[in-house]
This record gives structure tokens, C-alpha cells and sequence, in this order.
């Protein structure tokens, strides 16, 4: 299986490192055994568990992020699992918030600041063999 990050590269440092968390926080929570186990140094200090996952982080913009989340969208069967994170969601100031903000926006009115995707390595490869590393 695979996962990667893709982060609307125009947008400012601060507003990547909290779009690239929001979105792996999620996967980490959606996805079952996606996270290791605690480990102990030698010193018996424990680490608790990480991602067992290489986690690519791609470069988009919101045109391409909004591309291959419809692609997902129009894909037979539920290999692909998603989570995106757009401009309303980043504008809210709570859960709550951000539900009821979403439910008066219109899909055409979204700007997405980023997409985590998790699939079969080539199911993944197809929607984002194209997109360059973040850098």
C-alpha cells in the first residue's frame, strides 16, 4: 500500500506544515495499522509509535489537487481512500464550525489547500506519478 501528501505549493510554510498535518493525522486515525507500536530505547524510554509508511509529500495547486480528487471520486470500488483539506476547513475556527460552513459551500466553491491519499502502489502511482516532490 501507499500514501502521499499532495500540498498546494504556492501556499506560505506555516499553512503547508499545518495542511501536511491535519492531513496525516487523519489518515493515521483512518487508516488501521498505519502506526506502529510503542518501541523502548535501550535506555527502557519509550517512543511512542510512528507512521510504518514512507509518506511522499507531492506538489499540486488547487487545479490539480481538485483533478485527482474527482478521478478518486469517479473510480469504481473504494480501493483509494481520501482526505482533503480546503480553504474553508482552514478558516474555521472548530469542528462545528468548519461543518456548518462546508454545508453552505458549494463543491465549484472550494480551494483546496491539500489531498492524502492511500491505495494499492499503482492504484496511487497512476493519480500522482505526474507531480514532482515538495521541496
Amino acid at each position: 500500500m501507499k500514501c502521499v501528501i499532495i500540498i498546494d505549493q504556492t501556499l506560505p510554510l506555516g499553512l503547508i506544515a499545518n495542511t501536511a498535518a491535519v492531513l496525516a493525522m487523519s489518515i493515521g486515525n483512518k487508516i488501521k495499522g498505519i502506526v506502529g507500536e510503542d518501541v523502548l530505547d535501550r535506555n527502557e524510554t519509550l517512543h511512542r509509535g510512528i507512521t510504518q509508511l514512507s509518506i511522499p509529500m507531492l506538489k499540486g495547486d488547487d487545479e490539480r489537487i481538485r483533478t485527482i480528487r474527482t478521478k478518486i471520486l469517479e473510480m469504481d470500488g473504494d480501493d483509494i481512500f481520501y482526505v482533503d483539506f480546503c480553504d474553508v476547513a482552514q478558516k474555521s475556527r472548530d469542528y462545528d464550525h468548519y461543518k456548518a460552513q462546508l454545508r453552505q459551500t458549494a463543491a465549484n466553491n472550494l480551494h483546496y489547500l491539500g489531498l492524502a491519499i492511500y491505495g494499492p502502489d499503482q492504484a496511487v502511482r497512476s493519480l500522482t506519478g505526474n507531480l514532482g516532490l515538495l521541496r
